[in-house]
């Protein structure tokens, strides 16, 4: 079900994204799509933001158009295990910046085509992550071929 927001409702979701530094132009036609996999903001038509826990989260396709997240990049081993869903663990991540917060949402690519792979959410800031020699480091919220990719 699709329902273009109020002008209520559109003025609280672009303080929502104005975190991501999304630039809406007033005649920017905003809709809000709700069905079995969640609640999906379409900006013009096109998916753009999905939420978790009432948040927005930008989807792949649509950072692939305008990137806004800061980048952690893996090795080519751990992309077959990022792309299935897996969190993302400090062995497979090859550079990442110290100052990205704890809970911070951040953008997988892989090291050779800095293609994005997959959301995530951090678990540690980028200082801890760096002191950390193993664990799980990114909670994967979103990655190519999962139900919102797909539709």
């Amino acid at each position: 079900m699709k329902k273009q927001l109020s002008k209520q409702e559109r003025e609280g979701i672009e303080q929502q994204l104005s975190v991501f530094n999304v630039a809406l132009d007033k005649n920017d036609r905003l809709e809000l799509e709700e069905n079995e996999k969640g609640k999906q903001l379409l900006i013009e038509g096109v998916p753009a933001f999905f939420f978790v826990e009432d948040k927005p989260v930008p989807l792949l396709r649509y950072l692939a158009e305008h990137p806004m997240l800061k980048q952690v990049v893996v090795d080519m081993g751990a992309v077959k295990f990022v792309v299935s869903g897996a969190d993302v663990m400090r062995p497979g991540i090859k550079e990442f910046a110290p100052s990205i917060a704890n809970g911070e949402l951040v953008m997988v690519v892989d090291i050779n085509n800095k293609k994005p792979l997959a959301v995530g959410r951090m678990l540690f800031s980028g200082e801890e992550a760096l002191a950390m020699p193993r664990g799980k480091i990114i909670k994967n919220l979103h990655w190519v071929g999962d139900e919102f990719w797909q539709a």
